[in-house]
């Protein structure tokens, strides 16, 4: 469909795309966007669980050496 019907009829082609159908818009008969469904992210929450790992070192006292380097 043209710029001007989707502009136009807007409403109408969001409720198409809500239901599942694909909407192309063309300029000059050129196709230049497709409107689809909104697809929700597949991560949940808790689904990055065991993908970092925090060493059981990782809160303790810097060696010396390091230290006197962050001290400068």
């Amino acid at each position: 469909m043209n710029i001007h019907y989707a502009k136009t009829n807007l409403s109408r082609l969001l409720e198409a795309v809500s239901e599942g159908e694909e909407v192309v818009i063309s300029r000059a008969g050129r196709p230049v966007a497709r409107l689809v469904p909104f697809a929700a992210p597949t991560r949940g929450l808790g689904m990055d669980v065991g993908l970092v790992t925090i060493g059981a070192d990782f809160d303790a006292p810097l060696p010396p050496e390091v230290l006197s380097d962050f001290e400068r």
